[in-house]
């Protein structure tokens, strides 16, 4: 609760997690560098398809985000519940959790193809291996998650400082020395590849990656009453992740599209690519498993992040309104929502195996890159919404910061989210000739059944004696 301003009487002895910690948990949210090879592909031009997205959209989101999160604690169900209505609340909150069906398998396929370097670099191409990868340390991070929050915290923390931003910096030092070395980068860097060459909307499907990999930011605000004072401290946190953000991602892509030819790039190997070429050059290859464990260790760190935000806004809103079924609502000891978990779990193994099938693993991790991107945009579009209304109709309402030229952002937002939501449906020039319209309604069919029709139905089904009578506590397994 929030009264004029101030912060409510906390329980002694309440541990909390401190600004910065949150700020790593966010950065570790959407800071993997496994998004870079995507960009690299387009050389110098990738700067540019980075820096728009943060105009149009890292910017208001992150403003808005903090604006909500200062006076609507609870997370996006709240600020879209307060702001539009409930069933809109519920499909906001479950495309936030739904995105991560999507993400979970594109992530940890970066991962496998980063671990392939430790044991035989070919198995970063290798579909069943990938498949093993996805679902043994998916299952392995639910395992992780159940024991509690701090210890996700702890992780994710240590894990994207250790694995994202250390690795990242090692990367860009190595690819600078480089090129003062006198050798020529694989991509020409003059002011005519500033711009992406355009020969259609193909040609820049690419920017919906930006868009990928900046949505997330404002997914740690469910833990916005886990700080000691969320009113100053959680925007502090938001915008020191979006200024480290913006360096963990476009520096270590300028350095891949150095050293690695583009149509040499893998989308999931091509960070190790990079560092197995600029190690081997400067003598340094026996670092090379150093390098890619670390790497792992970072991506691991953002997919903790994730397990716990989006599955514990789902489980709150379950208890309250009733929107899931009593064994959903059923935590373990720790708090944890282990039969959320679990759940998704089953549904991400049945999308790993895909991978085991199919002859190019560079492609499906785009496909599900693209389906968790158009996913997520429809709750961006809901928190725009939101936050406009709430502003007209709860004024005065306390907030611990007030975004400036709200309305603004909101219709940049809104129109970005709406424009890159269209063209996530085209396929990627770099993919070569494909079918449009196969492409686009494989696109559809994922975004309708894991991102549209689970809430309708719950919300259609839903009966009255799923509510809990006492929504701040959930029955233990």
């Amino acid at each position: 609760m929030w009264v004029r301003g101030r912060r409510a009487a906390r329980p002694p002895g309440r541990r909390y997690i401190a600004w910065p910690a949150l700020a790593m948990m966010t950065v570790g949210s959407v800071g993997y560098l496994g998004s870079a090879p995507a960009m690299s592909v387009v050389g110098l031009a990738s700067v540019f398809l980075y820096v728009l997205p943060a105009i149009v959209f890292l910017v208001p989101v992150s403003l808005v985000a903090a604006e909500l999160a200062s006076g609507w604690p609870g997370g996006v169900y709240n600020w879209v519940r307060e702001g539009v209505s409930a069933p809109m609340g519920l499909l906001a909150v479950w495309c936030e959790f739904a995105q991560t069906i999507f993400y979970y398998p594109a992530l940890l396929a970066f991962v496998g193809a980063t671990l392939a370097y430790v044991i035989a670099p070919h198995l970063a191409s290798d579909g069943v291996y990938t498949a093993a990868i996805i679902i043994i340390l998916f299952w392995g991070g639910v395992l992780l998650s159940s024991r509690g929050l701090g210890l996700v915290a702890a992780l994710s923390s240590s894990g994207t400082l250790v694995g994202t931003l250390v690795p990242g910096a090692i990367l860009v030092a190595l690819g600078i020395a480089y090129l003062l070395q006198g050798h020529h980068s694989a991509a020409p860097m003059t002011t005519h590849q500033i711009l992406p060459p355009w020969t259609g909307l193909a040609s820049v499907v690419l920017i919906v990656n930006s868009f990928f990999t900046y949505a997330g930011i404002e997914v740690n605000a469910v833990h916005v009453d886990e700080l000691r004072n969320p009113g100053r401290e959680f925007p502090k946190s938001i915008f020191l992740a979006m200024g480290l953000v913006l360096a963990v991602f476009i520096l270590p892509t300028l350095a891949i599209a150095w050293v690695v030819p583009s149509h040499q790039i893998s989308f999931t190997a091509g960070v190790m690519q990079a560092f197995n070429s600029l190690l081997a050059h400067f003598g340094l290859a026996f670092a090379t498993p150093l390098i890619a464990i670390a790497l792992a260790v970072g991506a691991l760190a953002g997919m903790m992040a994730w397990l716990d935000g989006p599955s514990e806004g789902l489980l709150r809103i379950g208890r309250e309104q009733g929107f899931l079924p009593p064994y959903f609502q059923r935590v373990n000891r720790k708090g944890v929502e282990v039969r959320i978990l679990s759940a998704q779990g089953v549904v991400i193994t049945v999308i790993a195996l895909l991978y085991a099938f199919v002859p190019d693993v560079s492609r499906d991790y785009w496909i599900f890159v693209a389906m968790a991107t158009q996913v997520y945009l429809i709750m961006y579009v809901l928190m725009f919404v939101a936050a406009v209304r709430l502003r007209r109709s709860q004024p005065n309402r306390a907030r611990g910061y007030r975004a400036p030229l709200l309305g603004l952002l909101c219709v940049v937002g809104t129109a970005s989210s709406l424009l890159a939501f269209l063209i996530g449906f085209v396929s990627p020039s770099q993919f070569g000739h494909s079918n449009p319209l196969v492409y686009a309604s494989l696109i559809l069919a994922g975004i309708l059944a894991i991102g549209v029709l689970p809430p309708f139905l719950l919300h259609r089904f839903r009966k009255p004696a799923w509510k809990s009578t006492d929504p701040g506590a959930a029955p233990p397994l």
